[in-house]
């Protein structure tokens, strides 16, 4: 867990628990070797939700570009 906690600014509390989520939800797998508690990434259920973002995409982009251009005339009629 040390290893883990080293690069960013986390207890080992906090590491564990994160650990614990990630195991929780399937996107891990940790094993033993000897004092070691090697961690494995289980990318599967992320297809999942990319192929649901997928799904949206064209939404949410259509959204953003209307939005975009609601700003850019706020912008321009506020510069007149």
């Amino acid at each position: 867990m040390n290893m883990l906690a080293q690069p960013f600014e986390m207890s080992l509390p906090a590491i564990s628990k994160h650990i614990r989520v990630l195991e929780k939800a399937e996107l891990i797998t940790r094993g033993k070797d000897a004092q070691f508690r090697p961690c494995k990434l289980n990318a599967r259920p992320l297809e999942k939700v990319a192929h649901w973002a997928d799904r949206y995409r064209p939404i949410w982009e259509a959204r953003f570009d209307a939005m975009e251009r609601v700003i850019e005339a706020m912008k321009d009629s506020k510069d007149d």
